[in-house]
């Protein structure tokens, strides 16, 4: 199957760059392009992408926001995010955790990394690496918005998962990849992936990073 790509940057010579390596591989296409947030939501809408390739910073409505608008969308719910950033602003890491992103990826990166990504995103998985999880999360997610303190949200779901689904979904938010967790707890992969789709789709999760988030929302870890 073809993995259909919305490209949203306000430089028309980058977006140009990903298009020819994006549609140069036959597993990738580029259906539209955007040169803004609120673009972006409207051909999003048009074009269902599978993923969107989203810069943090362009005029009018930013990326941050059109994030949250497409992630806040049910009919867009098979559509990621994949966010553009330089991780310079730990506030922007914050917001597009929260808002669904599915991940991040530096702005000028190599080829192989940013194809490799988008295949990534698009499969359900986390393009957070186990370092990066603990390191983003732990520290920007879990760190309350400025404000009087509040009590941990209630997830729906969360009562739903077994012993072993809230053991996996604790040990994937601390940073453990599917390996790491399988011999921490002396099961296969197969089983470790199996209880991690679980976990998500008892708690409305689209991807891991999603997953990852819900588990600090709700006060799991």
């Amino acid at each position: 199957m073809t993995i259909r790509v919305l490209l949203a940057d306000d430089q028309a010579l980058l977006r140009g760059t990903f298009r020819m390596l994006i549609d140069s591989c036959a597993d990738l296409e580029v259906v539209a392009e955007a040169a803004d947030g609120a673009q972006a939501v409207e051909l999003a809408r048009v074009h269902r992408p599978d993923v969107v390739v989203m810069d943090v910073r362009m005029p009018g409505t930013d990326g941050l926001a059109a994030t949250e608008t497409i992630c806040a969308d049910p009919a867009l719910a098979g559509t990621r995010v994949l966010i553009l950033t330089t991780f310079e602003n730990d506030e922007h890491v914050a917001r597009a955790l929260r808002a669904g992103a599915s991940g991040f990826l530096g702005k000028y990166v190599t080829t192989d990394d940013l194809l490799a990504a988008i295949r990534t995103v698009a499969a359900g998985e986390s393009l957070l690496s186990p370092g990066a999880t603990k390191a983003l999360i732990a520290q920007f997610l879990a760190t309350p918005p400025p404000g009087p303190p509040a009590p941990p949200p209630t997830v729906p779901g969360i009562a739903d998962l077994t012993n072993r689904e809230l053991e996996v979904t604790r040990l994937a938010a601390d940073g453990r990849s599917n390996d790491e967790i399988a011999g921490e707890l002396h099961l296969s992969v197969l089983t470790v992936r199996t209880h991690v789709q679980r976990a998500m789709t008892k708690l409305g999760a689209r991807d891991r990073a999603q997953l990852v988030v819900l588990a600090y929302k709700s006060g799991l870890v």
